[in-house]
């Protein structure tokens, strides 16, 4: 578990893409993969490192988005794909 904490820190950390931002792409992901607990945590970094509710609406946003486009791709190909 140490060792996943310790990665997970470095990954979220202040880099060429700012802590605010890897917390709303965590954020985009969590709501993607349905992680409760990821959310929470993730929500509390990034208000943290600044984010607004705006940019919590965008990163919902964009989750949204993606997951849908990914339903929208994958139903197309059970209609369009011979059996």
């Amino acid at each position: 578990m140490k060792g996943f904490q310790e990665m997970d820190k470095a990954a979220l950390a202040e880099g060429a893409i700012s802590k605010k931002h890897k917390e709303l792409i965590a954020i985009a992901v969590a709501l993607t993969t349905q992680c409760g607990y990821c959310l929470e945590v993730h929500r509390k970094a990034a208000v943290a490192a600044g984010a607004n509710e705006q940019e919590l609406a965008q990163a919902t946003f964009v989750a949204v988005a993606l997951r849908a486009g990914a339903a929208l791709t994958h139903g197309t190909h059970l209609i369009t794909d011979p059996a």
